[in-house]
């Protein structure tokens, strides 16, 4: 079997190509890896409290190792970061590196250029399906998951801190992939066919927040033009129960 490690950002779609890979007998899932905001002790992006990163990696029973970065790191410093990091992978005799992308043909450009270059291939399970059918496949397989960080410039307030469910897709506007994978929202999963148990929470505040883009953002490989980039999400926090 292939030894891999899964890159985990807590969301569906990395469930749902997590759940492919436990269920292919060609790799061996053995880390979950997840990026950690250092200043906030929150995974980035979502925003999700590190206490459920930990609650969600305990149920689904693969030891989870964070790597903790300021959200105010440079591309540059990320890269460096991430070198250091994948190479101490490579010595514990990881040959594979697992996401949950669909269709971001640059990212995958990107993830694989950067794997290959310490000697490990890049794997995606969900690459070019069907967006509107994953969604629909994750909720028949049992999987739950609420939205914790939406995109102001494409979704209201509404879309935050919502469960994941048919009426969730009907009510996408037209213009939003139904997998959020133009990152016009991210969801936390807590249940579902690779948890042990339900992860517990109970739904906080809801907080827009906005962030400026950096030059070295405006300079890095997958925007064809940074000034488009959308700077304002809403975000639903979660509270361990």
């Amino acid at each position: 079997m292939k030894k891999t490690y899964f890159n985990w950002s807590t969301g569906k779609d990395a469930a749902l190509a997590l759940y492919y890979l436990n269920s292919n007998s060609e790799y061996q899932v053995t880390k979950l890896i997840t990026t950690v905001n250092s200043d906030f002790k929150r995974v980035s992006m979502h925003g999700l409290r590190e206490s459920l990163l930990d609650a969600q990696a305990e149920s689904i029973g693969i030891p989870l190792q964070k790597l903790y970065l300021s959200g105010a790191v440079s591309m540059a410093d990320y890269d460096a970061a991430m070198k250091d990091f994948t190479e101490v992978l490579v010595s514990e005799k990881y040959e594979y590196s697992a996401f949950g992308d669909i269709f971001l043909q640059d990212l995958k450009e990107y993830r694989e250029d950067r794997l290959e270059k310490v000697g490990l291939k890049a794997v995606f399970p969900l690459w070019m399906k069907n967006t509107r059918l994953l969604l629909e496949e994750l909720l028949s397989l049992g999987f739950k998951a609420i939205t914790v960080c939406v995109n102001a410039k494409l979704l209201d307030v509404s879309f935050v801190g919502r469960i994941i469910d048919e009426a969730f897709i009907e009510d996408l506007p037209e213009n939003v992939d139904p997998c959020g994978e133009n990152g016009e929202f991210h969801t936390f999963v807590f249940d579902g066919p690779i948890f042990k148990k339900p992860v517990d929470f109970v739904v906080g505040e809801k907080v827009l927040r906005s962030y400026d883009l950096s030059e070295d953002d405006a300079d890095n490989c997958f925007a064809d033009d940074a000034k488009t980039w959308d700077t304002r999400f809403w975000y639903c926090d979660l509270l361990p129960k």
